[in-house]
C-alpha cells in the first residue's frame, strides 16, 4: 500500500505549523502568536528575525554557501578562533549536528585508546544521558526508548549515575580498559540533571589522575545557555573534548567538536571527515551568533532572566501538591511533576505557550536567549495556571 502521506512517521507532531517568527515570538499559518519558551530545542538562540543575523546570512548567501572541505574556508579558522578563545582550548573540528560532533568525540575517544594501547577501549557514560540517534550515540545514551529496536548496541560503554563519584572511583579501580568519560554538564533530554560543580571537579581530577579524556555534550547546554559560554565553566573546569551544536549558529546547522591536550591530536588526514560541515553560510552564522551575545549582553541576560524565571515558578508553586522542584541554570529550566505531565505540551499552545516535556514528567523552558522580563512575567503568568489546573484535574481522576 502507498504511504498516505510523504514523510516518515518519525514525530509526534503537535496540530501547529509556524509561519514565521520575530524575537521571542512564533505566528502560525492562522495567525495565532505564541511566546517560544523553547527556541526550537535550545537552537535560536537571537530568538526569530534578529537584523543582524539576517543581514549576515542575506549577504552570505549572494557570496557563497558552500565551498568543500577540500579547500580552505577562512570563516572556519576565524569561527574556531573564536571558540578557542571563549573555551580555554586549542583546536576545533567543525560538522553539522550534535549527533556529528558526539560521534566525532568518541571515534576520538576510540583512536586516543588505541593508541596508548588498550584494543578495546571503554568509555564511561551516564544513566538519563541523550547523545543522540546514530548507532554509535543511542549506544551512549542512557535510554532504553531510544534503543530499543536498535540492538546490537555498540561496545565499550560502561554506565554509572550521574553525581555519585564512589561510583566513578569503582570503574577507575575495576575497568583497566576506560580511556574517557563522556558525560553532559546538565542532562537536557534526561529531566534538567545538572552535574553538580564538585562532581565535575572530581571527573577532571580522576581523568587527570588516570590519563583519561574528559568529554563534556554540551550540544544542548553550550553557547551561553546557562549564563556562562559553556555549562562545565561554572565548576571552573576545563574538558579535553567538547561537542556543540544547537545554539552555536541560531538556527542553521552547525557542530563542533573542540579539543585539547593530546584530544586536538588524536585526528589526522584522513582519519574524520564531512561534506557540509563548516560551511560557509554556517560558520557566518556561528560568528554572528557569538558577536551579538556579546554585544547584547546575553549571557548576563540569560543568567538574570533564568533567575527570574525559576524563583517565580518555585515561589508559585510552592505547596502545591503534584509539584517537585524548579531546577536549572541560566535559560535552561526544569519544572518537575511527581507524574506523567506530557498533555501539558497541547494545553500550553492553546494558551499560546511553546513549550516541552522530557524525562514523562518534566516541563522544559529553553528561551532563546533574547528572552526579556516581560517575556518571562508572561510565561510565568500563563504556565502557573495550566500547570495547577493539571495537577487538580488529574488528582480529581484519581480520588
Amino acid at each position: 500500500m502507498p504511504a498516505t502521506q510523504p514523510l516518515m512517521n518519525t514525530y509526534a507532531r503537535q496540530p501547529v505549523a509556524f509561519s514565521h517568527g520575530d524575537g521571542a515570538w512564533l505566528y502560525d499559518s492562522e495567525g495565532r502568536r505564541y511566546l517560544d519558551c523553547l527556541a526550537g530545542i535550545a537552537v535560536n538562540t537571537l530568538g526569530h528575525n534578529h537584523p543582524k543575523l539576517v543581514a549576515a546570512l542575506r549577504e552570505q548567501v549572494a557570496r557563497l554557501i558552500h565551498s568543500s572541505n577540500l579547500f580552505e574556508v577562512p570563516l572556519q579558522t576565524e569561527l574556531g578562533a573564536r571558540l578557542v578563545e571563549l573555551s580555554g582550548m586549542t583546536n576545533v573540528f567543525f560538522c553539522n549536528s550534535g549527533l556529528e560532533a558526539n560521534e566525532a568525540a568518541l571515534k576520538i575517544a576510540r583512536k586516543y585508546g588505541h593508541e596508548r594501547g588498550i584494543a578495546r577501549p571503554e568509555a564511561v557514560v551516564y544513566e538519563r544521558a541523550f547523545h543522540g540517534r546514530s548507532i554509535a550515540t543511542l549506544s551512549a545514551t542512557g535510554n532504553e526508548k531510544v534503543q530499543k529496536g536498535f540492538e546490537p548496541l555498540v561496545e565499550g560503554f560502561v554506565r554509572v549515575p550521574l553525581n555519585d563519584v564512589g561510583a566513578l572511583e569503582r570503574i577507575a579501580a575495576e575497568r583497566p580498559d576506560v580511556v574517557a568519560v563522556f558525560l553532559e554538564a546538565i542532562q537536557g533530554e534526561g529531566g534538567i540533571q545538572p552535574a553538580r560543580i564538585e562532581y565535575l571537579q572530581a571527573v577532571r581530577r580522576l581523568c587527570d589522575s588516570k590519563g583519561w579524556l574528559m568529554m563534556v555534550d554540551e550540544v544542548q547546554c553550550g553557547t551561553g545557555r546557562t549564563g556562562k559560554w559553556f555549562a562545565h565553566q561554572w565548576a571552573g573546569v576545563v574538558p579535553d573534548v567538547m561537542p556543540l551544536a544547537k545554539g552555536l549558529a541560531s538556527g542553521v546547522p552547525i557542530g563542533a567538536v573542540v579539543a585539547r591536550g593530546a584530544a586536538a591530536e588524536v585526528f589526522q588526514p584522513g582519519n574524520h571527515g564531512t561534506t557540509f560541515g563548516g560551511n560557509p553560510l554556517a560558520m557566518r552564522a556561528g560568528l554572528v551568533t557569538i558577536a551579538t551575545m556579546q554585544e547584547e549582553g546575553l549571557l548576563e541576560n540569560a543568567g538574570r532572566i533564568g533567575q527570574l524565571i525559576m524563583s517565580e515558578i518555585g515561589r508559585e508553586l510552592a505547596g502545591t501538591p503534584g509539584f517537585v522542584e524548579v531546577r536549572g541554570q541560566g535559560l535552561m529550566i526544569g519544572v518537575e511533576l511527581d507524574r506523567p505531565c506530557g498533555a501539558l505540551v497541547r494545553r500550553a499552545l492553546d494558551a499560546g505557550l511553546v513549550l516541552n516535556v522530557t524525562a514523562d514528567r518534566v516541563i522544559r523552558l529553553l528561551p532563546p536567549l533574547i528572552f526579556r522580563a516581560e517575556h518571562a512575567e508572561q510565561l510565568v503568568g500563563t504556565l502557573v495556571p495550566l500547570v495547577r489546573g493539571f495537577l487538580r484535574e488529574d488528582q480529581a481522576r484519581a480520588a
